[in-house]
């Protein structure tokens, strides 16, 4: 091959490496954090990062449909394990964050009731995330069975899609109050949305959100999203997450 065609394949060659895309499936609850993760990830590693975002449940379904996503960032344990079971996988399943439960209103709702406001006849609608496909859903559940409001609850209770579907809710006043991860309300785009207040952790299960790789993609993309998910442990990645209101798994 001549000089010049050999330059010209290898400047092909460099430019089809720098393209690369890795679609990342993430839990709703990631949108914010996971936006400034990716960018940094391709700044440092070239590699381009597409995210889809919803309920874990529901990415669950897709990817053992086929959906052809690369990497997936569950809100819970559970879906990556029975990925994992399912032979979709090519990592193991590794806790990256714990989530942070809050309740949110743009209503004027009386918060400092905490849970408890629920039963307040002035609170009219609740949104939730489904807890068939949301993790975040089910802990809210679990939260107002703990603070014995869940009865109060049941003919108020707005199901959303997932937690960007709540926060959509709230921010439109559709609802006065939603159970919403705290990830979300720390985002620029919200953190001037209404008001919110924790809701006590030991009212509801550990949100301990999970990640693996997947088969569906091509085999260089299974390469490119371990070197991500790698990246999800680095002291960058990890301070984006504490900010975002994530706590995180301990040090081995």
């Amino acid at each position: 091959m001549k000089p010049f065609k050999l330059a010209l394949a290898s400047l092909a060659f460099a430019s089809a490496l720098a393209a690369q895309t890795i679609t990342v499936a993430a839990a709703a609850n990631l949108k914010y954090a996971l936006d400034d993760i990716a960018r940094e990830f391709t700044k440092e590693s070239g590699i381009n990062v597409k995210i889809i975002t919803g309920a874990s449940g529901k990415l669950t379904q897709q990817i053992m449909s086929g959906a052809p996503y690369d990497a997936f960032l569950s809100a819970d344990v559970e879906y990556p394990a029975k990925l994992s079971n399912g032979g979709f996988t090519t990592t193991p399943s590794q806790v990256y964050a714990y989530g942070t439960l809050i309740l949110w209103s743009a209503t004027g709702a009386d918060l400092s009731k905490g849970v408890g406001v629920i039963a307040d006849p002035s609170v009219k609608k609740i949104a939730v995330a489904n807890p068939k496909t949301a993790p975040y859903g089910i802990e809210a559940m679990n939260a107002m069975k703990y603070y014995k409001v869940d009865d109060d609850a049941v003919p108020k209770i707005i199901t959303a899609e997932s937690i960007s579907q709540v926060g959509a809710y709230v921010t439109t006043k559709a609802v006065d109050v939603g159970f919403m991860a705290k990830s979300i309300v720390l985002s620029p785009e919200m953190k001037n949305v209404g008001k919110w207040v924790e809701i006590d952790p030991k009212s509801y299960n550990t949100i301990d959100q999970a990640m693996v790789g997947l088969k569906n993609g091509s085999p260089e993309n299974q390469i490119a999203a371990k070197k991500f998910l790698r990246y999800m442990g680095s002291p960058k990645a990890q301070t984006i997450l504490k900010a975002n209101g994530y706590v995180l798994p301990a040090k081995k």
